[in-house]
Parts: structure tokens; sequence; C-alpha cells
């Protein structure tokens, strides 16, 4: 079988594998789709953290069960799924408090062990999740990524009505704006890029505001008549993330998605007189996904929001950092088989 396997820091290539044997509890999986994620990208050029090569990378995955362990007792040969990419380990104190998506010693397909860019994947029965006949593969790829957002709506507990500011209009923000909408919420969607912004608007016809604005603060305000009751920020930017319980309102929720490595700070007063309820998301939950391929199938969500390029996996090796890494027009892309 064809694989592109990240060999060391900006060097990837094609090589041939035999395909793998499958343990009695997986599933040779038929890759159909791979959804490109800022994974990929920072671990080609050296950046992603916890990280080691050689790798095939590709943690968003969809695929067609083609041999089946005699373990196996749900998944069936021929059928369609996605991949839940993240392994827990079952047995510490996150797991067994039904919290396998922060597991203590997690890890996943295509960033801890080999993923998706290669032709077979062998994979768990327990980390595949059937994908009906009106999800198509390329979206069954992007499950993973809404599911990502999906968890992070679940965990701020959204009402109908909720106003909520979703900031960063990356792939992980626009998915967490467009789930929040399908929840009932009112959106907007804040940016410094003027591009991203007008792609929110356009794909999903909700308000958005430009962090940049000397008057942000105030901009929310006035956008939602007072504080935001709820603010997800997927930016992953020390000064956005510090500055958001700034824009929410007394007694809402700060949820980060996304995740900087250094330290954050705020003003203490400010946080505590709101009696601000602060959370973190990390990974997603079998729920999740279960929540998003519903959400897809309902066609209340839809991959168009983030997809803006198809690269053929026989070829998008060969042009890697150009067209992938170095593409600022890239928003999301899917690898297709």
């Amino acid at each position: 079988m064809k694989t592109l396997v990240c060999q060391e820091p900006n060097k990837i290539e094609y090589i041939e594998r035999v395909k793998p044997l499958i343990e009695p509890n997986e599933v040779l999986l038929k890759i159909n789709s791979v959804g490109i994620c800022g994974t990929d990208i920072h671990a080609f050029a050296g950046k992603q953290a916890f990280f080691s090569y050689p790798r095939v990378l590709g943690h968003e995955i969809s695929g067609t069960a083609e041999e089946i362990g005699n373990q196996v007792t749900e998944v069936q040969s021929g059928k369609r799924y996605s991949v839940i990419p993240a392994i827990s380990c079952g047995a510490c104190p996150a797991c067994e408090d039904d919290k396998p998506n922060c597991c203590e010693s997690i890890s996943l397909y295509g960033v801890h062990q080999d993923g998706g860019f290669t032709e077979y994947l062998a994979v768990l029965e327990s980390n595949l999740i059937e994908l009906p006949d009106n999800v198509s593969d390329s979206q069954g790829a992007l499950v993973e990524c809404f599911a990502i957002s999906a968890h992070a709506v679940r965990r701020a507990q959204v009402k109908q009505g909720d106003n909520a500011l979703v900031v960063g209009a990356g792939p992980i923000g626009l998915a967490a704006a467009a789930i929040a909408k399908a929840e009932g919420c009112n959106v907007i969607v804040v940016d410094v890029a003027t591009e991203r912004l007008e792609w929110a608007a356009e794909k999903l016809g909700v308000p958005t505001l430009n962090a940049t604005s000397e008057d942000y603060v105030e901009d929310v305000r006035k956008a939602f008549g007072k504080g935001a009751d709820l603010i997800f920020d997927a930016t992953g930017f020390d000064k956005s993330m510090s500055n958001a319980v700034n824009l929410i309102r007394n007694g809402g929720k700060l949820v980060f998605v996304g995740f900087t490595k250094g330290e954050l700070s705020f003003h203490n007063p400010t946080f505590h007189m709101k009696e601000t309820t602060l959370l973190s998301s990390r990974n997603a939950t079998r729920q999740d996904f279960e929540r998003v391929i519903q959400l897809m199938s309902e066609g209340k969500i839809s991959e168009s929001i983030m997809k803006n390029r198809e690269y053929d996996f026989h070829t998008f090796g060969l042009s890697y950092s150009e067209d992938v890494c170095q593409n600022r027009e890239l928003v999301k892309g899917v690898v297709t088989f």
C-alpha cells in the first residue's frame, strides 16, 4: 500500500508498506478521506509538541471496513465509518469518570501513532462510528474537527437564545459557531482578518466583529445589548484568551477551545466580580461524534463552512510544503483517495 510518511521536520515522502495485520479487536479500514489539521502542518514544520518521527500523519479519517477481527461484534465489512482518533486507557481516573477525552495516557492516530495518510489503517472497533448514507466520505473525515467544537458547546451547556461570541474564525471556531447556531444560540464571530470574517459571514450567515477595533469591548456589548452570555475562544492566542473576561457579562461562561503554550493572566477583580465560569475543552467523546453526524445528516451543519480545497492522496505529498503548509488561502483541506 502507498503511505505518506513525515520522516523528520520538513521532509515528507511516499513509501510502499505492507498492509497492516489486524488484531482480533481491530478493523482494517480502507481510507476514503482525510482532513488536514493544523497538527499535520505543525508536525511537518517541527513545531508540534510531544511528537516523534517518523510518523504517518492524519487523524481526521473516514473509510470503509474491509477486514474484521474475530472479536469485533458491531462493525460490518463494507460499511463506512468515521474514526474517533483518541485511544484512551480506560483505567485512569478521567476514564473512570467517563471522560476518556482527557485520559492521562491518551494516544491519537496520526499524532502519537501512525494515522490516515495511507491507503489502509488498522483501527480499534471501539474507535469507529458508522456514517449514514447521506453523509459523504469527505464530511465523514471532518466529523472529528466538528466534534472538537461540539464538545466545547456541550461543555458550555448552551440554551436556546444564548448570546455566544466565537473568537477565532479558523476551522474550530467556524465549527463552534455552526454548532452553537444549530443548538439555538445567537452567534457572532470575531477575528482580526477581514477575509476570515467575510468567509464566516457568507458561510454561516452570522454577524461578525473585528477584534482590532479600538472599541472592541463596546462593540460586543452593543451587538448583544450586553456582554456575551458565552464566549468560545478558539484562537490559542494568549492576549485574546486573557481579554475574554472583559467581554463576558456578569454570570457568563468562558470556554477555552484553543490553547496556548504560555501563561494566561487577567484582572482578577473583574473575573471574580462577574462570577465567571471558566472551562477548558479538550478533544471529544463518542457522544460528540454522534451529535455531529446527526447534525450533518439533518443538514444543520455542513463541511462547506470550512472546506475550500480537495487534494489527491497520490500527489499532494509532492508539494505538501507549498500547497498545504504555506497556502495562506487554505481554510480546510480534505485528502481524497
